[in-house]
Protein backbone atom coordinates (compact mmCIF):
# COMPACT_ATOMS: atom_id res chain seq x y z
CA UNK A 1 0.00 0.00 0.00
CA UNK A 2 1.64 3.31 -0.83
CA UNK A 3 1.58 5.49 1.96
CA UNK A 4 1.44 2.71 4.61
CA UNK A 5 3.18 3.47 7.82
CA UNK A 6 3.70 0.96 9.91
CA UNK A 7 2.22 1.07 12.95
CA UNK A 8 4.14 2.98 15.35
CA UNK A 9 3.06 2.87 19.16
CA UNK A 10 4.63 6.00 21.12
CA UNK A 11 6.99 4.23 24.08
CA UNK A 12 5.15 3.85 27.73
CA UNK A 13 5.98 6.70 29.63
CA UNK A 14 4.96 6.30 33.68
CA UNK A 15 1.86 8.15 34.34
CA UNK A 16 2.65 11.28 36.61
CA UNK A 17 1.83 10.90 40.10
CA UNK A 18 0.60 14.06 42.29
CA UNK A 19 3.41 15.26 44.29
CA UNK A 20 4.35 13.75 47.93
CA UNK A 21 2.76 16.09 50.88
CA UNK A 22 5.22 18.07 52.19
CA UNK A 23 7.44 16.72 55.00
CA UNK A 24 5.69 17.93 58.34
CA UNK A 25 8.11 20.96 59.46
CA UNK A 26 10.11 20.90 62.56
CA UNK A 27 8.05 22.78 64.89
CA UNK A 28 11.58 22.69 66.93
CA UNK A 29 12.17 21.94 70.92
CA UNK A 30 9.73 23.21 73.51
CA UNK A 31 10.95 25.99 75.87
CA UNK A 32 12.66 25.58 79.26
CA UNK A 33 9.77 27.67 80.68
CA UNK A 34 6.21 29.35 80.33
CA UNK A 35 7.91 32.79 80.34
CA UNK A 36 10.87 31.43 77.17
CA UNK A 37 7.53 30.34 75.36
CA UNK A 38 5.59 33.18 76.29
CA UNK A 39 8.24 35.41 74.63
CA UNK A 40 8.89 33.41 71.84
CA UNK A 41 5.26 33.22 70.75
CA UNK A 42 4.89 37.31 71.37
CA UNK A 43 8.09 37.77 68.55
CA UNK A 44 6.63 35.27 66.27
CA UNK A 45 3.21 36.97 66.46
CA UNK A 46 4.95 40.40 65.99
CA UNK A 47 6.57 38.87 62.87
CA UNK A 48 3.21 37.56 61.61
CA UNK A 49 1.47 40.75 62.22
CA UNK A 50 4.15 42.55 60.05
CA UNK A 51 3.28 40.94 56.79
CA UNK A 52 6.95 41.09 55.82
CA UNK A 53 7.42 36.79 55.66
CA UNK A 54 7.78 34.64 52.98
CA UNK A 55 5.11 32.24 52.37
CA UNK A 56 7.00 29.38 53.49
CA UNK A 57 8.20 31.25 56.41
CA UNK A 58 4.62 32.04 57.50
CA UNK A 59 3.64 28.76 57.40
CA UNK A 60 6.17 27.85 59.71
CA UNK A 61 5.86 30.23 61.94
CA UNK A 62 2.32 29.83 62.42
CA UNK A 63 2.94 25.80 63.29
CA UNK A 64 5.36 27.53 66.00
CA UNK A 65 3.10 29.46 67.58
CA UNK A 66 0.24 26.78 67.62
CA UNK A 67 2.71 24.73 69.43
CA UNK A 68 4.18 27.18 71.48
CA UNK A 69 0.31 28.86 72.48
CA UNK A 70 -0.35 24.70 73.21
CA UNK A 71 2.66 24.66 75.32
CA UNK A 72 1.86 27.99 77.88
CA UNK A 73 -1.75 26.70 77.96
CA UNK A 74 -0.75 23.51 79.08
CA UNK A 75 1.67 25.63 81.24
CA UNK A 76 -0.68 27.69 82.99
CA UNK A 77 -3.25 24.43 82.87
CA UNK A 78 -1.22 22.73 85.47
CA UNK A 79 -0.63 25.87 87.88
CA UNK A 80 -4.13 26.34 87.80
CA UNK A 81 -4.55 22.99 88.90
CA UNK A 82 -1.82 22.99 91.49
CA UNK A 83 -3.64 26.28 93.02
CA UNK A 84 -7.10 24.03 93.23
CA UNK A 85 -5.34 21.47 95.30
CA UNK A 86 -3.18 23.91 97.48
CA UNK A 87 -6.59 25.21 98.02
CA UNK A 88 -8.41 22.16 98.83
CA UNK A 89 -10.51 22.41 95.75
CA UNK A 90 -11.87 26.16 95.54
CA UNK A 91 -9.82 28.95 94.90
CA UNK A 92 -10.29 32.53 97.17
CA UNK A 93 -11.51 35.54 95.74
CA UNK A 94 -7.95 38.32 96.62
CA UNK A 95 -9.42 40.78 98.11
CA UNK A 96 -6.76 43.24 98.12
CA UNK A 97 -6.14 43.59 102.07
Amino acid sequence: MPGFIPDRRMPKVPPISPPAPPASPDTGALPASYEAGLQELEQLVTELESGQLPLDQLLGSYQRGAVLLAFCRDKLQAVEDQIKVLDAGGLKVWTGE
